[in-house]
């Protein structure tokens, strides 16, 4: 899920307009709709904004690592290329992926954690009193 998806998503689940969260964003419904949509992308300090508007603890969760869209091919000489990107494209996901390798511990350890109660709600629902 792209990051734009993932913000329509938590909204959603919220069950809040998007009026109601442009308003807690002090901008107008057609911009952040077009942040949903994908339309434009939002700086960091607008995702900050968004996380806390949406009530989410951690940033991370709007920008977790499966939601790269940036293109990278190798050529003969081992080097990357970024397709298609801006600079300040570039920047924002220098920013993220800065951000990504800050948390990756603690990424690491909720990810065990999750591991571990997927594994117990596996148990559940295989168990015959289910």
């Amino acid at each position: 899920m792209k990051v734009h998806e993932k913000i329509r998503f938590l909204r959603e689940s919220k069950k809040l307009s998007q009026e109601e969260v442009a308003v807690r964003l002090n901008m107008s419904v057609s911009g952040y709709s077009k942040i949903e949509r994908g339309e434009s992308n939002a700086n960091f300090d607008k995702l900050e904004q968004i996380a806390e508007a949406l009530e989410v603890k951690d940033i991370m969760e709007l920008i977790a690592l499966g939601e790269r869209y940036i293109l990278i091919n190798e050529n003969n000489h081992n080097h990357h290329s970024y397709n298609n990107l801006t600079s300040s494209e570039l920047a924002f996901e220098n920013q993220k992926l800065h951000l990504l390798a800050s948390h990756k511990d603690e990424m690491i350890e909720h990810l065990k954690q999750e591991i571990i109660s997927l594994k117990e709600m596996l148990v559940i629902c295989k168990s015959p009193n289910s």
